[in-house]
């Protein structure tokens, strides 16, 4: 990170400039807060939120590309997300932005066609969109014209040069709390896994973590979803309870996989339970390991964000919202400052990162994200805060 300070005076973004034009993304806010806005007004952009509407005023144009129009989860989350990017807007204090609000139904050919028709408006950068698959649809159109895309997906597979990820990767999760665990000294580990296309991700990840750790995974156990599959899978496990010094367990949802391996002989009161972002919040999983750690942003900056926006929007935001608010954030902030480099892969991909309402992050060459996480025990309590700087440049 020295090395690039010297090169760039704009390294170092997370603790100077940037992190000055990026303070209401954690809370403070330069020369004061927010000017409160009422509940349901939106003064930059039209009222009903869809393909075709604008945010903002300002002579760089940017696109916003969601599934508005997508049936249950995906569109509510949309809904949540433009909202966020609206109050990014408003309390940047007068970003020289506009953004190109489209809609991509949730599809692959519906993302192309957005992405092409914000192209053709002008738009230098696009924002999402929030599907793996809609993603891959609007990078066929915005590579090829050398636009970068800022994606909303937890898809590390969509990601790629000029293809940014702001999101949450099991992939980041994972490496924080196998790096804290052999910080710990714990150097035997096992996995206590779901037969599921999310388990087979985690589980790859926990590997590699553990092999750059330079500990050893004794035995994976993958387990089906369904009380008696549990059991029998914990019971599996049993043999080795004692060659192990920690497990990872990524699904605790109702402690169900935790309590399975007490009852089948795994003290973890003595082998140390490793979790997933999942655990933040959840009663069940600190009560059946209350030990158990597991990584995850710093819910500080969140909690501010989310009580902003209940002001605003009169309803509390997903948690996937401070995506959309710190992207539009840092955009504002890269026009602000940057000139006409503002998206070039240099600023992007800068190696000392940016700060926002989850704390650090920054984007690799390869689009990947690294997140700067808190290790936390299932009770809440932090026994490792999230870093304030990325070490090196790696």
């Amino acid at each position: 990170m020295r090395r690039t300070v010297r090169s760039w005076p704009f390294a170092g973004l997370a603790a100077t400039s940037l992190a000055l034009a990026l303070a209401g993304c954690s809370g403070a806010n330069v020369g004061g807060p927010p000017t409160p806005v009422p509940v349901g007004t939106a003064p930059t952009a039209q009222a009903a939120p869809g393909s075709g509407t604008t945010i903002g005023t300002g002579s760089v144009k940017v696109a916003l590309i969601l599934p508005l129009t997508a049936g249950g989860a995906a569109g509510n989350t949309a809904t949540v997300l433009r909202n966020a990017a609206e109050m990014a807007v408003a309390e940047f204090q007068n970003p020289d932005i506009t953004i190109l609000v489209k809609d991509d139904g949730g599809t692959a050919a519906g993302a192309q066609a957005a992405a092409q028709a914000a192209l053709q408006e002008g738009a230098e950068l696009i924002l999402g969109p929030l599907l793996a698959e809609s993603v891959r649809g609007a990078a066929a159109v915005a590579r090829p014209a050398g636009k970068p895309i800022m994606a909303y997906s937890t898809d590390t597979s969509v990601a790629t040069r000029g293809v940014y990820l702001m999101s949450f990767t099991p992939q980041n999760t994972v490496d924080r709390i196998v790096q804290h665990a052999a910080q710990m000294g714990k150097r035997s580990y096992a996995a206590f896994v779901p037969d599921s296309a999310f388990g087979q991700v985690v589980q790859g990840a926990f590997q590699e973590a553990v092999s750059r750790s330079g500990g050893r995974v004794v035995a994976i156990e993958k387990f089906p979803l369904d009380p008696a599959g549990v059991t029998a899978a914990a019971a599996r496990l049993s043999g080795i309870a004692g060659q192990i010094d920690a497990i990872f367990v990524p699904d605790p949802y109702d402690g169900a996989a935790l309590r399975a391996l007490s009852a089948a002989n795994v003290d973890i009161r003595r082998v140390q339970v490793l979790g997933v972002g999942p655990w933040v919040g959840n009663r069940a999983a600190a009560q059946a390991a209350p030990s158990a750690l597991y990584a995850a942003p710093d819910e500080a900056g969140f909690q501010n964000f989310a009580g902003r926006y209940r002001a605003r929007f009169g309803q509390d935001p997903a948690r996937i919202a401070s995506l959309t608010y710190d992207s539009v954030s840092l955009v504002a902030a890269l026009v602000r400052t940057q000139g006409t480099q503002r998206f070039s892969e240099t600023v992007l991909t800068n190696s000392s990162g940016f700060n926002g309402v989850d704390g650090l992050f920054r984007f690799r060459a390869d689009g990947s994200p690294q997140r700067g996480l808190a290790v936390i025990q299932a009770g809440g309590r932090v026994v490792s805060p999230a870093p304030r700087t990325f070490g090196g440049g790696s």
